[in-house]
């Protein structure tokens, strides 16, 4: 018996609660989006002890963690804020995402200084995945280096805390453009790289 059988529920019934329940909906697709990311890029043989963290356990940084090439990898998925979506006059797509913590919390930066903020730190994970279902209707993603984020631009924070914290509104278009790519794999073997190099 699947869960629409036990909860009682029709298909018609959950559209409905769906379509008019904007937060269950976004959490919902949230949770389908990652699903879509496990089985469209992390089912390759070449991702091993794949997991996902519990959301409620601050210490891991991102959404998923899995060894590539014999390396600890970090990913955090993101989507594209439905409302910044707009298709441009030549076959494309402009668009932004909300790329920070749902709420505040005390994060220590790669300078040793600690600091409340809801930005995401730089370093805190590998590998940010964008859902850019909206760009088209249909399961893609843009993949992005962490060290290749933009930065903060907030005035409520100094210059030097701002080169440590990722932007909260990032912007992408399709076709996609630097540093965004359609594949995560060009961009893990640069990590597992750089990680070799630092050794």
């Amino acid at each position: 018996m699947g869960l629409l059988e036990d909860w009682q529920v029709t298909r018609a019934e959950l559209n409905e609660i769906l379509e008019t329940r904007p937060s269950a909906r976004g959490h919902l697709f949230g949770f389908i989006a990652e699903y879509k990311l496990t089985k469209l890029y992390f089912s390759d043989p070449r991702i091993q002890s794949l997991r996902r963290y519990d959301d409620h356990d601050r210490t891991r940084p991102g959404d998923f963690g899995f060894i590539y090439r014999g390396m600890p990898v970090n990913v955090s998925v993101k989507s594209l804020q439905g409302a910044s979506v707009k298709e441009k006059a030549e076959d494309g797509y402009t668009g932004r995402c909300q790329c920070d913590a749902s709420d505040k919390r005390r994060v220590t930066l790669p300078s040793g200084a600690k600091l409340s903020t809801t930005n995401l730190v730089v370093g805190g994970f590998d590998l940010l995945a964008v859902n850019i279902f909206q760009f088209g209707r249909t399961w893609r993603f843009a993949f992005a280096k962490n060290s290749d984020l933009p930065r903060s631009t907030a005035k409520k924070y100094t210059e030097k805390q701002r080169k440590y914290l990722l932007a909260t509104s990032i912007p992408l278009s399709w076709p996609l453009q630097p540093p965004f790519r359609d594949e995560p794999f060009f961009l893990l073997d640069q990590i597992v790289r750089s990680r070799a190099k630092a050794k």
